[in-house]
């Protein structure tokens, strides 16, 4: 039975989707995701989140985090 959480949570922390919350897949190394494209709804538009230095744990001691800090870079079109 394996006992480490395959997502944790991205926390944005500014730009248009300021103050909300997705989860989110750690990459195939094991660590959060560098970088998080978001669809917006409307055609070929995505927002560009870039992780942050903050990270939060359930425990002291725990390898990997349960919430990651998310800063918006930009806008992506195309």
């Amino acid at each position: 039975m394996e006992t480490t959480s395959r997502t944790y949570t991205a926390k944005l922390m500014d730009g248009p989707l300021e103050g909300r919350t997705i989860a989110t897949r750690f990459s195939e190394a094991g660590e959060p995701q560098p970088r998080i494209e978001i669809p917006t709804g409307t055609a070929d538009k995505r927002y560009l989140y870039v992780r942050g230095a903050g990270r939060e744990f359930d425990a002291e001691g725990d390898e990997r985090p349960t919430a990651v800090d998310y800063r918006f870079l930009e806008a992506l079109f195309g």
